[in-house]
């Protein structure tokens, strides 16, 4: 086995991008540039789900062709790794990238083969929102739970995936951490889940309610493949299932881990019926399925019907890349449901940013500039920060690893109010002035290193600035930004005055 698969889910592109799946790419980006700070040689995938029902509708309601919609929105979800920095290697748009179509069919008539695939008639209730059937029991006052909405009747002739085949398999799988759901409570829904007995899973729809739209099933073009047996199976025809075994092979078969990173609401898809799919034409099941919450804005859930949502652009345009990405990882974090205000965004860059790291770096790089820089030396501040950030991002859990960093920050701010190097420097014994420099330049050399997964731009930057003792500004404050964006965002409400 080799290196390791890393993966997004891929969003629907009936919209610009939010901020919710901002979250979900930075997380797999902290991940991937970990593994490769650990030597590894990650494959991290990331991608659109173009084939979606809710896209053709989408397009309908705008007066445009499905094609020209789904490309205008695919474009702004790829702009999004050169505004989050992120790092993924391989891209892939489900209608577009001529990997998938072949590997949909090979990976249908893998399953076909294996006799777990059959055609009959289905009668149930559809949420378009979640491109999904429900079971009564399983609405909200006869609403879909996620989406708040009626799901409407539908009854047609489908083609279905034997699920109900594999139960005691997955039961096996999950409940012995061979597929590894974390955090440990979303493994116990998933059990939960599969106490009850499964139900055979309808995989097409008919391209008259379908609009055309999407793939169609191999050997009946009435019929088109059910949107999210198409969008899962993007995680192996981007590594070349149909076009490239050898690749297939290196980044699939002979991976050291397969993580996929998704939102709480598709754990159903990723835990049980992808794996079930895999295991009937043959293929290795993922090892791991890394869970994270939602985002709300301003306490209410992101709704790109009502408009509440936060551009992701947006906000790095307001205080840059990693400022985001700092709230993101560590104000939502990786485990639970988290808010994003933009008053509470502009009081993180303030005072946890500019103030706690920013100012550090500045006086520490002011007194080297004035005093000398340090020969190197081991940070007694932050001895065992490189082992716990590991430990907390191996354990799923981001925002403790930047939890801990930023203690160590905490403990730098109060060693130089302690020791007051500026004052040692009025001695004429040169050697506690020598100390406290080595200490300060050893642990900002820690906690830049440690940071670079996390906040790579500014620690590439830091880092720089401590072999030369540069003036740097990592966060630069700029109070014409400030005022337009309180007046543009009314962030001004409730927020404390600015240091």
């Amino acid at each position: 086995m080799t290196q390791r698969f890393i993966s997004t889910a891929i969003p629907y592109v009936n919209a610009a991008p939010h901020i919710g799946f901002a979250l979900e790419l930075v997380i797999a980006d902290v991940i991937a540039r970990h593994e490769r700070r650990c030597g590894g040689a990650p494959y991290f995938l990331s991608g659109t789900d173009d084939n979606s029902l809710k896209n053709a509708l989408a397009a309908a309601e705008a007066g445009v062709s499905t094609r020209a919609f789904v490309d205008r929105y695919a474009d702004e979800f790829a702009a999004l790794k050169s505004e989050l920095n992120a790092s993924y290697d391989d891209f892939l748009r489900t209608s577009a990238d001529p990997r998938h179509a072949p590997a949909v069919e090979k990976l249908w008539n893998a399953c076909a083969g294996n006799g777990d695939i059959y055609e009959s008639e289905y009668r149930g209730l559809y949420c378009v929102g979640c491109e999904q059937f429900f079971a009564e029991k399983e609405l909200v006052g006869g609403l879909c739970p996620e989406h708040g909405t009626a799901p409407e009747p539908v009854c047609e002739r489908n083609f279905f995936f034997r699920l109900s085949r594999y139960q005691d398999r997955l039961v096996d799988l999950i409940g012995s951490d061979e597929i590894a759901i974390r955090p440990a409570h979303r493994k116990n829904e998933i059990l939960a889940f599969l106490d009850a007995p499964l139900l055979d899973l309808s995989i097409s729809r008919s391209a008259e309610r379908s609009r055309g739209w999407g793939l169609p099933v191999p050997g009946d073009p009435s019929q088109i493949i059910y949107v999210w047996f198409d969008a899962l199976a993007n995680y192996i025809s981007a590594p070349g299932y149909a076009s490239d075994q050898p690749r297939f092979r290196s980044h699939w078969t002979n991976a050291s881990r397969i993580s996929h990173v998704i939102g709480k609401g598709v754990v159903r898809f990723h835990a049980v019926y992808w794996p079930a799919i895999l295991l009937s034409a043959g293929l290795r099941p993922p090892t791991e399925i890394l869970v994270h919450g939602y985002i709300t804005i301003d306490g209410r859930k992101i709704s790109k019907s009502s408009g509440n949502t936060v551009s992701p652009r947006e906000a790095c345009a307001a205080y840059g890349a990693d400022a985001l990405r700092y709230y993101l990882l560590r104000h939502i974090g990786s485990h639970r449901d988290g808010d994003f205000s933009w008053r509470r965004y502009q009081e993180v860059y303030e005072h946890e940013l500019a103030n706690d790291l920013g100012n550090l770096v500045t006086r520490t790089t002011a007194l080297g500039r004035r005093y000398g820089v340090p020969a190197a030396a081991a940070s007694k501040l932050a001895d065992g920060l490189t082992a716990q950030v590991a430990r907390h991002v191996e354990d799923f859990a981001l925002h403790r690893a930047l939890e801990t960093i930023w203690e160590t920050v905490a403990q730098t701010n109060a060693y130089v109010n302690e020791t007051q190097p500026w004052l040692l420097a009025r001695r004429s014994d040169r050697r506690p002035l020598e100390a406290a420099l080595a200490e300060l330049y050893a642990t900002l050399r820690c906690i830049g290193e440690a940071l670079l997964p996390f906040l790579p731009e500014t620690a590439a930057r830091l880092l720089d600035a401590l072999v030369a003792s540069s003036a740097v500004q990592l966060f630069p404050r700029d109070r014409d930004r400030d005022r337009k964006l309180e007046r543009e965002r009314g962030v001004s409400a409730g927020r404390a005055s600015l240091p």
